[in-house]
């Protein structure tokens, strides 16, 4: 198949090879579109009743400060001490689980919020999740 190249075309790549600027690597993180305003906050150590205090101030707070996102490590639950405990539920009292729960079911939170939603593994894997905050 042969096609003609127009003129601009033709300028326009012996432009580029005249060039000494490098393109920009797309497949680099720093190069990626981000969510600007993003907030990141570590609950490890944290009772139950502290975080959910926490993460309700966290989340007023993010809002109002026009915060978009916010990454909550919670951690996996793996050096949880609720396994000595045998009145302790061994899943539901990990603040993996139960931040969550505590935020989906807060009517109030809720109405700031667009999304919850598990964390890609850069940003914690399966001990984070996702908070997407409203404009």
């Amino acid at each position: 198949m042969i096609t003609k190249i127009s003129k601009k075309d033709k300028k326009d790549w012996e432009d580029f090879l005249t060039k000494k600027d490098s393109l920009p690597n797309k497949d680099l993180s720093s190069y990626k579109k981000k969510i600007k305003n993003t907030k990141y906050f570590d609950f490890h150590g944290f009772s139950l009743d502290e975080a959910n205090k926490r993460i309700n101030k966290l989340i007023k707070d993010s809002y109002k400060n026009g915060v978009r996102k916010l990454v909550v490590v919670t951690g996996k639950g793996m050096h949880s001490d609720n396994e000595k405990n045998p009145y302790t539920s061994k899943d539901l009292s990990i603040l993996k689980y139960s931040l969550p729960e505590y935020v989906k079911k807060d009517s109030e939170l809720m109405k700031l919020i667009n999304e919850i939603k598990d964390a890609d593994v850069k940003d914690g894997g399966s001990g984070a999740f996702y908070i997407f905050l409203k404009k």
